[in-house]
């Protein structure tokens, strides 16, 4: 699977997140061989979790199926640049790829705020791919806030 198609997958997952009012992230792990070993979706919300992020729960779910922590051999393919949490929980399970569609100028922790999977300080550094579907992925979000923030008297009239 390329890519392209692993970013396809997490936007599905990360549409089924506003199902529980989450916000839209998607998340998949892929096996040496390419399947899907893991797959997440944000459930902070759903799950009352601060650590539910889609990520985790993928990560989770790969080390189950391979019945192991490390995660060699493996792509994680996520919607959103992973925040610091998540980046932290790259490196920790030793994925050696990360795939991701927008940018997170905010909280991103692999390029845009700090770097955590390329840190030379750590012990294990991650090939990152930035951008895959990135206007995609990028206007899930944006709808998803657009549709809760409050309007102000700068907007314009409805």
């Amino acid at each position: 699977m390329d890519h392209e198609e692993a970013i396809g997958l997490a936007l599905e997952l990360a549409r089924g997140a506003l199902e529980t009012d989450d916000v839209p992230v998607g998340a998949v792990v892929l096996g040496p061989d390419g399947e899907v070993i893991g797959r997440g979706a944000n459930r902070r919300e759903a799950d009352d979790d601060p650590t539910a992020h889609a990520e985790m729960i993928a990560i989770r779910e790969a080390a189950a199926a391979l019945g192991q922590w490390r995660l060699e051999g493996c792509t994680l393919a996520v919607t959103l640049e992973p925040c610091t949490m998540c980046a932290g929980a790259t490196v920790l399970a030793r994925l050696p790829r990360l795939v991701f569609g927008a940018y997170d100028p905010k909280a991103g922790a692999a390029g845009s705020v700090t770097d955590v999977v390329r840190d030379p300080r750590l012990n294990h550094r991650v090939e990152v791919t930035g951008g895959v579907r990135e206007a995609e992925c990028g206007e899930e979000l944006r709808a998803f806030f657009r549709a809760r923030r409050r309007p102000t008297a700068a907007d314009p009239p409805s």
